[in-house]
């Protein structure tokens, strides 16, 4: 999926990406150290290569930040705004937040999230279906913090997933006042919903010919968007009620049959 972002908020972004780099490191060799590692070089056969961005550099061999600034994707640049905490008040990056804060320590939804944003337009079913993974693997990663008594039993589905989440942080129950009822209510609708359509509208579970199956991309996106919000949200509020521990030191659940393909 490409997120698109006017050249005008591009420039902004660029601008204060440079400044902001130029505030807390030192030099062009740290600023390329830093943006290096954005960089991603992907090797098919010594003519068949690609990149997410150019290196640039200058005559004289030095690295050149501006001009690498503006090779990137208006996407990357959001995503690297958002790891320098710079605000982006015209413009709300929520699947690049997103992916910054599951990068590190949430590999494995990392890794399937990307996967389900790649297949949006060529195959909406698998993305839905990935997308529902992704979230899954961060709720089991949140549940593995020792100060949740639940025991998983490996074989819960999203929609029971959401359920102990919320209970767990007190986003259910009928003596929460209303307002809050209904913020838990509508995460476990949206999750229960999302969990529907991978199981009954896709590929994943045996299908026959007059069932229908989800083939319009537009269902995609709104599975992805819905998918960031919710994962957003449970990241963001478990972090605020559960602090000073970080997720970094669960181990991260690599296991290959918890992907929908």
């Amino acid at each position: 999926m490409t997120v698109e972002i006017s050249p005008r908020f591009q420039m902004k972004l660029i601008k204060e990406i440079e400044k902001t780099l130029k505030e807390e490191y030192y030099g062009n060799e740290e600023y390329y150290n830093y943006i290096n590692k954005w960089h991603i070089e992907e090797v098919y056969s010594i003519n068949d290569w690609s990149e997410n961005f150019t290196i640039k550099r200058s005559s004289d061999n030095q690295f050149d930040l501006l001009r690498t600034l503006h090779s990137m994707t208006g996407e990357l640049l959001l995503q690297i705004a958002a790891d320098l905490e710079i605000d982006t008040p015209d413009y709300i990056p929520t699947i690049a937040s997103f992916k910054n804060v599951i990068k590190s320590d949430y590999k494995t939804a990392y890794t399937t999230f990307n996967k389900a944003i790649k297949l949006i337009e060529s195959d909406p079913g698998t993305s839905i279906g990935l997308a529902n993974s992704a979230l899954e693997s961060i709720v089991k990663e949140l549940l593995k913090d020792e100060r949740f008594t639940i025991n998983l039993n490996g074989k819960e589905t999203l929609y029971k997933l959401a359920i102990i989440i919320l209970k767990e942080l007190k986003l259910l129950g009928e003596n929460l006042p209303s307002e809050i009822k209904t913020i838990g209510n509508s995460l476990l609708t949206i999750s229960q919903s999302v969990e529907k359509l991978r199981s009954e509208k896709t590929e994943f579970h045996g299908k026959t010919d007059g069932d229908y199956l989800i083939e319009e991309s537009m269902f995609a996106h709104l599975v992805v968007n819905s998918v960031t919000t919710v994962g957003l949200f449970l990241l963001s509020f478990y972090k605020s009620r559960f602090p000073n521990i970080s997720s970094s030191h669960l181990e991260e659940d690599n296991n290959v049959n918890e992907l929908p393909f």
